[in-house]
């Protein structure tokens, strides 16, 4: 499987996912061009991309959707509440209405909905599943519940929120009714909450660890790092910007990558063990 961020942030998201031939996007918030400059330099076909799943109707998850999908003629898939609250007119052959725990199959791809909390008409996240790897999309989750963890539990690679630092949201220059909107739990979770939730949750099978939607006022990529790279000595840890494209990800050469790292640290700790047993008998 193959993944990237296109997008991430409040000012537009959009995740690429795909297995062989079969390709998705989770959302498509960013224009038309600077969708198809992004992949192009990823050497990404838009022609190729198979169906887009919207997670919800805010606008930087949906601004650049009605040209893209015109554009390329890709299928959306979206709820009812999400497609609503879109005030978006799709082609009919284009909309695919969807209940929130909905599963769809796209080629070799099953695409699964995970209802969330998130100030919206009818939201959810995405996991996409080959049927041996797991790739979980976490973004704008009002809290951490029991969906979420189920996802961070089952997930080989996780694209997970890290929207704002609680004192930067404290002090910074957001209305009083703005801020409280952010943390009531219907809004985005913090560093925080989103290092709580990954530690009581990761497995072993987590291989690579995407932090995403960071706020553009209330967070910076050194705080997350900071944050979360103490705890990620034995995954990848990566973070998407606001703005660029992430690297295209390849979940197969990742996994050779951790074998070989599992590998060299097995044998490290042999041969320091071998110096100590030679150097107690001295």
């Amino acid at each position: 499987m193959q993944y990237a961020a296109l997008a991430s942030g409040s000012n537009g998201n959009s995740y690429y996912i795909a297995n062989g031939q079969d390709a998705v996007l989770i959302d498509v918030g960013i224009n038309t061009k600077q969708m198809e400059l992004r992949m192009a330099k990823l050497a990404i076909n838009p022609a190729s991309i198979s169906a887009i799943f919207i997670t919800h109707e805010h606008s930087d998850h949906i601004r650049g959707l009605s040209v893209f999908c015109k554009r390329y003629q890709i299928p959306v898939y979206i709820t009812a509440g999400s497609y609503k609250g879109s005030r978006l007119h799709l082609p009919d052959h284009l909309v695919n209405i969807i209940l929130p725990n909905a599963k769809i199959e796209i080629g070799t791809l099953q695409v699964y909905g995970i209802p969330k909390y998130h100030d919206a008409q009818e939201p959810c996240s995405f996991l996409v599943s080959n049927g041996t790897h797991n790739i979980g999309v976490l973004t704008d989750l009002g809290r951490a519940c029991d969906n979420v963890k189920h996802v961070i539990k089952h997930a080989d690679v996780l694209l997970l929120e890290a929207n704002y630092d609680e004192e930067m949201l404290e002090k910074g220059r957001y209305s009083f009714y703005l801020k409280n909107r952010i943390r009531s739990g219907w809004g985005h979770i913090s560093n925080k909450l989103s290092l709580d939730v990954f530690l009581e949750n990761r497995t072993q099978r987590l291989q690579h660890l995407i932090l995403s939607h960071l706020s553009g006022q209330n967070n910076t990529v050194e705080l997350v790092h900071e944050t979360f790279a103490p705890h990620c000595a034995a995954i990848k840890l990566s973070i998407a910007t606001r703005y660029e494209e992430t690297e295209l990800f390849d979940l197969q050469s990742l996994s050779l990558e951790k074998n070989v790292l599992v590998r060299v640290e097995k044998y490290s700790a042999q041969q320091t063990s071998l110096f100590v047993n030679e150097s107690s008998s001295v």
